[in-house]
Order: C-alpha cells, then sequence, then structure tokens
C-alpha cells in the first residue's frame, strides 16, 4: 500500500512542476533536447551506418 501511495505523491509533484513552469521554458527546454539528440541511424543500429559508410567510402573512386 505504501508504494502505490509513493507513485501518486510522485506523479503529483512531477504534474505540479509542470504546470508551474512557463510554456516559453518548456518549449525551449524540448527544443534544446531535440538539438542534443543523436540521429535516428544512430540510436537505432549504433555504429554500424557509420562502419558501412566508411566501408563504401573506400571503393568510391577519387577526384
Amino acid at each position: 500500500m505504501a508504494k502505490s501511495d509513493e507513485l501518486v505523491k510522485y506523479i503529483t509533484q512531477q504534474v505540479v512542476t509542470y504546470i508551474d513552469t512557463p510554456k516559453a521554458v518548456r518549449q525551449h527546454a524540448k527544443a534544446l533536447s531535440k538539438e542534443q539528440r543523436e540521429s535516428w541511424q544512430t540510436r537505432w543500429f549504433g555504429m554500424l551506418p557509420l562502419a558501412a559508410r566508411m566501408f563504401m567510402d573506400q571503393f568510391k573512386p577519387k577526384k
């Protein structure tokens, strides 16, 4: 029973914190985290796309 009370208390704190922050601050934080996020290729496949690109670049003719 105590764990559910703690969960309700935590969720309530998060909601109140969200409501108390101004909309402009929330939008700025969201945009900032979006800029810092890795590309979807890296998040899904790790270093494989980079390794494949480097491998394929070896076979391209140099100008």
